[in-house]
This record gives C-alpha cells, sequence and structure tokens, in this order.
C-alpha cells in the first residue's frame, strides 16, 4: 500500500510537467517562430515480487512476478515542422521555409539561433543601419559578420530575395543587383537537442551537434527565405486541448490511487484483533 502511495504520486507529478508544458505551448501559440514541445515518460523502477522461477513440481513459470513503481518525465522534445507562413507586408520581416535558423550574435559575444524572423533597422552612429532583432541583437550574414548597410543606401529600396541575398536597384538599369551580402542560415543534425533560451532565441549544445552552415555545407538542403512573411507558431490549440483533457483525466486517476491506498491502509489500522 506504501508502494501504491509513491507510484500514485510520481504519477500526479509527472502529469503536473505534463501539464505545465501544454500550458506552455498554449501560451505561445501566437509567438512567432515557436515550436512546441511534446511530454515523453518513462517507467521507474521494477520490484520482482518472487525470486524463484520454478514451481514446487520444478516446472518452469510462464510468467515473472514484477510490480512497477511508477512514472517520470524523461525529456521534453522540441517538434521542429514548419510553422504557418503569415503575411504581414513589412520589408523587415522574414520566414525561413525549410530546416534553417537565422544567426544572431548575443551580447556577450556568442551565437545563438531563432527561427523568428521579425528584424529591424538599427541606426547607427555613422548615419548606417544594422539588421538587429526586437532586442537589438545584430543578425549575421553567411560570413558571420554583422549585416550592415551605409548612409550612401536607401534602406526603403533593400529588397531580399528567395536565396536571402539582399538586393539594391541599380542606377542605370533600373534592375535590382546583389550586394555580396546574404543572410547566415544555419542547420543542425538533431535540432531537438537545441538549448532554449528566452525571445525565442537557441543554442548549440552537444546533443544538438555542431552547426552547419547552408554555405558551406553541400549537403544541406537550402532553405528559402521569404520577405515580409513570418512563420507562425506549429502549436495547434486543439491538439493542446485534447492534450490537456487527457492530462486531467490521468491525473485524476492517480488522485484516486492515492485515496483508496489511504483508504485501506486506515482500515488494516482499525482492525482489532
Amino acid at each position: 500500500m506504501v508502494r501504491a502511495l509513491w507510484t500514485g504520486a510520481s504519477g500526479m507529478n509527472a502529469q503536473q510537467i505534463s501539464l505545465d508544458n501544454i500550458a506552455n505551448n498554449l501560451s505561445n501559440v501566437n509567438t512567432t517562430g515557436y515550436k512546441k514541445q511534446t511530454t515523453e515518460f518513462s517507467s521507474l523502477l521494477y520490484q520482482k515480487l518472487q525470486t524463484k522461477q520454478t514451481d514446487n513440481n520444478g516446472d518452469p513459470k510462464p510468467v515473472i512476478a514484477q510490480v512497477g513503481s511508477g512514472v517520470r518525465v524523461s525529456g521534453l522534445t522540441s517538434v521542429f515542422t514548419q510553422g504557418n507562413i503569415l503575411e504581414t507586408g513589412n520589408k523587415t520581416d522574414f520566414c525561413i521555409e525549410g530546416e534553417g535558423f537565422f544567426r544572431v550574435e548575443m551580447p556577450d559575444g556568442s551565437e545563438a539561433y531563432t527561427r523568428n524572423g521579425a528584424f529591424q533597422l538599427a541606426v547607427d552612429n555613422e548615419g548606417g543601419v544594422t539588421v538587429a532583432t526586437a532586442e537589438g541583437y545584430a543578425v549575421l550574414d553567411s560570413l558571420g559578420q554583422r549585416i550592415h548597410f551605409g548612409p550612401e543606401y536607401d534602406t526603403s529600396k533593400l529588397e531580399v530575395d528567395q536565396f536571402g541575398n539582399f538586393t539594391y536597384p541599380d542606377d542605370e538599369s533600373g534592375s535590382q543587383m546583389g550586394l555580396g551580402v546574404k543572410f547566415g542560415l544555419a542547420q543542425f543534425n538533431n535540432p531537438s537537442g537545441l538549448d532554449k533560451l528566452s525571445n525565442s532565441y537557441l543554442r548549440e549544445t552537444a546533443n544538438s551537434g555542431e552547426v552547419r552552415y547552408e554555405d558551406n555545407d553541400t549537403a544541406l538542403k537550402a532553405s528559402k527565405i521569404h520577405s515580409r512573411y513570418l512563420e507562425g507558431s506549429n502549436v495547434q490549440t486543439v491538439d493542446e486541448i485534447v492534450n490537456m483533457i487527457v492530462t486531467q483525466r490521468a491525473y485524476e486517476m492517480n488522485s484516486k490511487v492515492i485515496t483508496a491506498a489511504d483508504e485501506m491502509m486506515q482500515q488494516a489500522n482499525n482492525l482489532r484483533s
């Protein structure tokens, strides 16, 4: 009965973590580039109730009597499926179609990655502009340098093609000419192993594998860039509500197990010889 109490408690704890994860997914349903997480469960240790594998006649028993000790959350897996491509009309909004990530320079000089392409043009002291995130972090090009344009460029005329190249109209022909500046896109062998930071930023870890840059790795399938679009969250509200109902029912069943075990212990304590 004490085992039943612990098993039920472990189930309630695991379902509480699952509910926390569902709540986080629903709270980010409108977060640009957010990738939902799913809860993974695994069973705890099993105890053998009998060590003898044969009956009194020496015949082997068909099954082994084992009882488990509950469940635990083994991990929260990020699902990197493509979110909806949403038109915004803003020239500094960019959406990635594919498996790539934008490269961002963090305040400590390290490199982070994001699917959130809601960028801004930050004005510097020289009158030029740098492509930056909403937090002011510089976006990096294919060479790992900040994407910067001097004051001689009219930023209203800058465009970005589907390959991530920045273009500018030629004075003579009037057609868009490449500037030799391109968005730096990165990929990972296991994106689910990336370390999640705040504001939709991700960081490389040993679990994710080393970063692979699309411009340097011909084995990678190149991503496409959509200007004036953003990638929406891949959270499906209906699926999360269904998961929330299932989680709530499982939590209630585990609480009933604890109640039943407590009643049985109460009856045992009230026995009179």
